[in-house]
């Protein structure tokens, strides 16, 4: 039974409630994570100053964006003076001489894009894994793997070409305003599929990723309730099943993350000098030579730490936070009259 007409779905909430659950959990995950980055990029900045028209990455927990260097503007959060002895120094000394608050600099611009994009991957996951599990008959353990791997390829094609817009403007010091313009002129000199440049390597990295993390969350967590004889997971079991899972996917795809975030930076770095258009975005494969030629086999797998630190409890407050509000909303349904 249902009430006042929303459909609800197996799981006993509407999407709807699935959108609410998903963008409580992405808002969360980035306020908790983003210091960790903001951080890092501090200390990175103070070893290796930023000059003009060079890139770095920026996550917010959720998803990678490439930020460009202003010249001769100081005020710029990442340029803000300070002399850091390692990160707990680092944190200690921000929160001391620019406040808290310096603590998430950069973050609202990014979060425009992100909380959509997750609020797309985890809803379209969940509807898709429904909708495997009624077909795939005996094989239904396999329905998170190619649901993960769908959803993913669904956000990634719609979140691509914003955040290549938005590294333009960036790159051009023009406003959101200017936003139809930029997309014209984009489209005038390279044609609609120049707005999905990058498209290619962040799928082979984050396909993957959401396919194994997904059956591995799925099946850690079935594990874990068999384990501690309970049939809901509680609040535990969903954060280190999430934490597990992350960090497996996370290690498998390294390879494709190095790649990815070289050619993220190089491409940007070409539109700050106008470049864009020109042919020299190489192949991810003609990528992976290089920084194998450059570094050995080991430059495959740098920032293996980092990334470890970033991605585990990113995916272990994402997914904890997704599956407390999924049965909040369960339990208030459950309750409303009219349902069984």
């Amino acid at each position: 039974m249902t009430n006042k007409g929303h459909a609800v779905a197996p799981g006993g909430i509407t999407p709807i409630q699935q959108m609410v659950s998903s963008c409580s959990g992405a808002i969360l995950t980035s306020l908790l994570v983003t210091p960790l980055d903001v951080v890092k990029i501090r200390l990175q900045a103070q070893h290796n100053p930023f000059i003009k028209g060079r890139c770095f990455v920026y996550c917010n927990g959720l998803m990678d964006h490439l930020c460009l260097c202003e010249n001769g503007n100081l005020k710029v959060w990442y340029k803000a003076p300070g002399h850091f002895n390692g990160t707990l120094d680092a944190f200690v000394k921000i929160v001391r001489h620019e406040g808290i608050k310096a603590l998430w600099s950069g973050l609202p611009p990014t979060l425009v894009m992100a909380v959509p994009a997750t609020v797309i991957y985890f809803t379209c996951y969940d509807q898709l894994c429904v909708a495997l599990k009624v077909r795939m008959g005996d094989h239904t353990d396999m329905a998170p793997l190619f649901a993960g791997a769908i959803a993913r390829v669904g956000s990634v094609t719609v979140i691509s070409p914003l955040e290549l817009i938005r590294t333009k403007l960036q790159s051009q010091k023009q406003s959101y305003r200017e936003l139809g313009a930029c997309i014209r002129s984009a489209v005038a000199a390279d044609g609609w599929l120049s707005l999905w440049r990058g498209w290619g390597p962040t799928l082979l990295r984050d396909v993957p990723f959401s396919a194994m993390y997904w059956y591995n969350y799925e099946k850690g967590k079935a594990w874990m309730c068999k384990r501690y004889n309970t049939t809901e997971p509680t609040f535990a079991i969903t954060f280190f099943s999430g934490a597990a899972s992350g960090s497996i996917a996370s290690i498998a795809t390294l390879p494709f993350d190095v790649v990815k975030t070289r050619r993220q930076v190089e491409l940007g770095e070409l539109q700050a000098l106008n470049l864009a258009s020109c042919k020299t975005s190489s192949s991810t494969l003609s990528v992976m030579r290089r920084i194998v030629a450059e570094n050995g086999l080991r430059g495959l797998f740098a920032g293996f730490l980092p990334r470890l630190i970033k991605v585990a409890p990113a995916c272990a407050i994402m997914i904890s936070t997704y599956e407390f509000g999924k049965a909040f909303f369960h339990k208030q349904n459950q309750l409303q009259p009219g349902n069984s």
